[in-house]
């Protein structure tokens, strides 16, 4: 197929370009470029190719950068909730809108398939002890997490006999990546590890979350577009599986154990509410070809030696390409960027 891949530049999208490639598919790329400076290492055998690209906003896709394309892979928003919260209408407004307009111009182009990255995030705080399903309610806390129901929800509306959207709701992301990002959990905790040598964690690390790595998600995102409409058409599958639901604290536990001598030590009770166990029976039941590649721990020992190779330290670590809101502040602060972040030239 024909693919257009929104946030090709990203943590995901410059991993799952090259495998759909490799799997036979035409890639073209969207992304606006905001984390272009942030590229922490270069492996051949990670990232063999870089497919034809368009610098684009995607609140300014046009019908004409849809023509020809058989599906549409949707990465690209303002991701995560720190981001999200920072201005929850502009989220609202690229996160939402723009969103529904690019599915419906995918649509209307005819295009066959509308993938869409949403996340475990939309559970929130799990009323129960029983882990979600995609047929439990779901309860956002956020403005990144809110959107995610709301882009479900519409996007859902427009499946047809020839348009066959698919919602992905993937468990909180890990594992190396060339863009790589150093705000989620698992990594974050892996980067302080390798230059600090211990981890303090300001609360007791009690909340639940279900992890899945980078390259599992990519993997996802193939088999879909390679499996049957009809075992498609209109669903959402969680994206993970059940061995990586962990507390934070054991997640910690994890990253410090592959750093022998790390410290680690735990604070009181956070305020972060947000705690939710997954069940991912769906997906391995009802995706061809899926299944998860990747534990906690592999992804854990994968980043020590990626980080042990390419000799990271605090300041790399720090440095604003590879924290989402920091570098979005970077941009606006330096006037690269607008209030409603379009580039200003």
């Amino acid at each position: 197929m024909k693919l257009l891949v929104t946030g090709v530049e990203g943590y995901i999208g410059c991993l799952l370009a090259p495998l759909l490639q490799s799997r036979g598919h035409e890639v073209v790329g969207l992304d606006t470029g905001f984390y272009r400076d942030g590229w922490l290492f270069s492996d051949r055998g990670l990232v063999p190719g870089f497919p034809r690209f368009v610098n684009r906003d995607i609140r300014e896709v046009t019908a004409e950068d849809l023509r020809g394309v058989d599906a549409v892979v949707h990465l690209a928003e303002l991701s995560n909730d720190p981001l999200g919260e920072n201005n929850p209408e502009l989220t609202f407004q690229i996160n939402h809108q723009a969103s529904l307009r690019l599915a419906e111009l995918a649509k209307a182009a005819g295009a066959r398939r509308f993938v869409y990255t949403s996340s475990c995030s939309v559970y929130g705080v799990a009323q129960g002890d029983a882990p979600m399903t995609e047929a439990s309610p779901v309860n956002p806390q956020t403005a990144y997490a809110r959107c995610k129901t709301l882009v479900e929800r519409d996007v859902s509306t427009m499946a047809s006999a020839g348009f066959s959207p698919t919602f992905l709701r993937n468990a909180t992301a890990y594992g190396a990546s060339p863009r790589m990002r150093f705000d989620i959990v698992l990594n974050n905790l892996a980067g302080i590890a390798a230059t600090t040598g211990r981890i303090v964690m300001t609360s007791d690390g009690s909340p639940w979350r279900p992890l899945v790595h980078v390259l599992d998600i990519c993997k996802a995102i193939a088999c879909v577009l390679d499996a049957p409409t009809d075992a498609i058409h209109g669903e959402i599958f969680n994206v993970g599986h059940d061995v990586d639901n962990y507390q934070v604290r054991d997640i910690a536990k994890i990253v410090a154990g592959v750093y022998p001598g790390c410290e680690l030590s735990f604070g009181p009770s956070g305020g972060d509410n947000r705690s939710y166990r997954v069940n991912f029976d769906k997906i391995h039941r009802q995706l061809p070809g899926f299944a998860c590649d990747w534990t906690a721990q592999k992804g854990a020992e994968q980043l020590r030696d990626v980080f042990a190779r390419i000799g990271l330290d605090r300041e790399l670590f720090d440095a604003r390409p590879f924290t989402r809101l920091k570098q979005l502040k970077y941009l606006s602060a330096t006037g690269q960027i607008d209030e409603r972040f379009f580039w200003r030239y």
